[in-house]
Protein backbone atom coordinates (compact mmCIF):
# COMPACT_ATOMS: atom_id res chain seq x y z
CA UNK A 1 0.00 0.00 0.00
CA UNK A 2 1.39 3.38 -1.06
CA UNK A 3 1.43 5.82 1.96
CA UNK A 4 0.48 8.98 1.09
CA UNK A 5 1.71 11.94 3.49
CA UNK A 6 -0.45 14.82 4.23
CA UNK A 7 0.47 18.02 6.32
CA UNK A 8 -2.02 19.49 8.71
CA UNK A 9 -1.36 22.26 10.66
CA UNK A 10 -1.54 21.64 14.23
CA UNK A 11 -3.18 24.99 16.37
CA UNK A 12 -2.46 25.62 19.77
CA UNK A 13 1.62 25.87 20.66
CA UNK A 14 1.32 28.41 22.79
CA UNK A 15 -1.59 26.90 25.14
CA UNK A 16 -0.49 25.46 28.62
CA UNK A 17 -1.96 22.73 30.19
CA UNK A 18 -3.56 23.96 33.66
CA UNK A 19 -3.63 19.95 34.51
CA UNK A 20 -1.21 19.91 37.82
CA UNK A 21 2.18 17.82 36.80
CA UNK A 22 1.16 15.40 39.49
CA UNK A 23 1.03 11.67 39.66
CA UNK A 24 -2.89 12.27 40.90
CA UNK A 25 -3.27 13.75 37.21
CA UNK A 26 -1.62 11.28 34.89
CA UNK A 27 -2.93 8.55 37.03
CA UNK A 28 -6.56 10.28 35.86
CA UNK A 29 -5.09 10.59 32.43
CA UNK A 30 -3.95 7.50 32.20
CA UNK A 31 -8.22 5.91 33.10
CA UNK A 32 -9.10 8.33 30.68
CA UNK A 33 -6.88 7.17 27.74
CA UNK A 34 -7.59 3.63 29.03
CA UNK A 35 -11.08 4.09 28.37
CA UNK A 36 -10.74 5.82 24.88
CA UNK A 37 -7.76 5.85 23.31
CA UNK A 38 -6.12 2.23 24.11
CA UNK A 39 -8.53 0.46 21.23
CA UNK A 40 -6.25 2.29 18.92
CA UNK A 41 -2.93 2.86 20.93
CA UNK A 42 -2.82 -0.07 23.08
CA UNK A 43 -2.41 0.77 26.85
CA UNK A 44 1.28 2.24 26.78
CA UNK A 45 0.69 4.10 23.96
CA UNK A 46 3.11 2.62 21.55
CA UNK A 47 0.34 0.45 19.46
CA UNK A 48 1.34 -2.60 21.92
CA UNK A 49 -1.20 -5.73 20.94
CA UNK A 50 -3.14 -3.54 18.28
CA UNK A 51 -3.57 -5.78 15.51
CA UNK A 52 -4.49 -2.78 12.72
CA UNK A 53 -2.34 -0.76 13.96
CA UNK A 54 0.41 0.00 11.09
CA UNK A 55 -2.09 -0.99 8.63
CA UNK A 56 -4.12 1.75 8.93
CA UNK A 57 -3.04 4.75 6.08
CA UNK A 58 -1.39 6.69 8.20
CA UNK A 59 -0.84 4.11 10.70
CA UNK A 60 -1.58 4.92 14.10
CA UNK A 61 1.06 6.68 15.65
CA UNK A 62 3.45 5.86 18.74
CA UNK A 63 2.89 7.98 21.74
CA UNK A 64 5.95 8.22 22.84
CA UNK A 65 8.27 8.74 19.46
CA UNK A 66 10.00 11.42 19.32
CA UNK A 67 7.94 13.13 16.42
CA UNK A 68 4.50 13.42 18.97
CA UNK A 69 7.06 14.50 22.28
CA UNK A 70 8.18 16.93 20.37
CA UNK A 71 4.72 18.72 20.01
CA UNK A 72 3.80 21.12 22.74
CA UNK A 73 1.47 20.05 25.52
CA UNK A 74 -1.30 22.78 23.52
CA UNK A 75 -0.64 20.77 20.39
CA UNK A 76 -0.95 17.84 22.08
CA UNK A 77 -4.78 18.97 23.35
CA UNK A 78 -5.38 20.32 19.61
CA UNK A 79 -5.66 16.96 18.36
CA UNK A 80 -7.48 15.36 21.17
CA UNK A 81 -9.89 18.33 20.60
CA UNK A 82 -10.13 18.40 17.03
CA UNK A 83 -8.90 15.37 15.70
CA UNK A 84 -7.05 14.71 12.54
CA UNK A 85 -9.02 14.47 8.80
CA UNK A 86 -8.35 12.28 7.48
CA UNK A 87 -6.70 9.95 9.71
CA UNK A 88 -9.02 7.98 12.12
CA UNK A 89 -7.92 10.24 14.84
CA UNK A 90 -11.48 11.41 15.92
CA UNK A 91 -12.19 14.60 17.56
CA UNK A 92 -12.68 14.53 21.41
CA UNK A 93 -14.46 17.78 21.91
CA UNK A 94 -18.23 17.04 23.17
CA UNK A 95 -16.88 13.78 24.32
CA UNK A 96 -14.66 14.26 26.70
CA UNK A 97 -14.21 17.39 29.39
CA UNK A 98 -11.38 19.98 28.68
CA UNK A 99 -9.89 19.17 32.15
CA UNK A 100 -9.74 15.13 30.91
CA UNK A 101 -7.96 15.89 27.40
CA UNK A 102 -5.61 18.00 29.66
CA UNK A 103 -4.75 15.17 32.02
CA UNK A 104 -4.66 12.56 28.70
CA UNK A 105 -1.89 14.65 27.75
CA UNK A 106 0.16 14.58 31.05
CA UNK A 107 -0.71 10.34 30.85
CA UNK A 108 0.87 10.84 27.17
CA UNK A 109 3.92 12.72 28.42
CA UNK A 110 4.71 9.92 31.00
CA UNK A 111 4.05 6.64 29.42
CA UNK A 112 4.96 3.51 30.16
CA UNK A 113 8.10 0.97 28.82
CA UNK A 114 6.80 -0.31 25.19
CA UNK A 115 4.86 -3.59 26.18
CA UNK A 116 5.47 -3.38 29.60
CA UNK A 117 1.15 -3.35 30.13
CA UNK A 118 0.25 -6.06 27.97
CA UNK A 119 -2.10 -6.37 24.90
CA UNK A 120 -5.41 -4.66 25.42
CA UNK A 121 -8.14 -7.39 26.64
CA UNK A 122 -10.45 -6.94 23.88
CA UNK A 123 -7.48 -8.20 21.56
CA UNK A 124 -6.16 -10.82 23.79
CA UNK A 125 -10.04 -12.48 23.92
CA UNK A 126 -10.16 -11.84 19.76
CA UNK A 127 -6.41 -14.02 19.23
CA UNK A 128 -7.55 -16.46 21.69
CA UNK A 129 -11.23 -16.69 19.87
CA UNK A 130 -8.72 -17.03 16.09
CA UNK A 131 -6.12 -19.59 18.02
CA UNK A 132 -9.33 -21.62 19.09
CA UNK A 133 -10.82 -22.01 15.77
CA UNK A 134 -7.35 -22.25 13.61
CA UNK A 135 -7.41 -25.26 16.13
CA UNK A 136 -10.38 -26.55 14.82
CA UNK A 137 -12.33 -25.60 18.13
CA UNK A 138 -15.16 -23.25 18.98
CA UNK A 139 -14.81 -20.15 20.31
CA UNK A 140 -16.84 -20.17 23.98
CA UNK A 141 -18.04 -16.74 23.07
CA UNK A 142 -18.53 -14.47 19.87
CA UNK A 143 -19.29 -10.25 19.63
CA UNK A 144 -21.46 -8.23 17.71
CA UNK A 145 -21.16 -4.80 17.02
CA UNK A 146 -22.98 -2.45 19.43
CA UNK A 147 -27.17 -2.01 18.46
CA UNK A 148 -27.01 -4.73 16.03
CA UNK A 149 -28.45 -7.91 16.17
CA UNK A 150 -27.75 -11.47 14.86
CA UNK A 151 -29.30 -12.81 11.88
CA UNK A 152 -30.16 -16.06 13.90
CA UNK A 153 -30.67 -17.29 17.36
CA UNK A 154 -27.14 -19.45 18.08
Amino acid sequence: MKEVKKNITVGGKDDQNPAPDNQAAINEGKEHFGHHCQICHGLDGQNTGVPFATQMSPPVADLKSGDIQAYTDGQLHWILVNGINPSGMPAWKGILEDDEMWKIVRYIRHLPDKGSLGTPEVFKEEAEEHKQMESGGTPQHHHHPAGSKPESKH
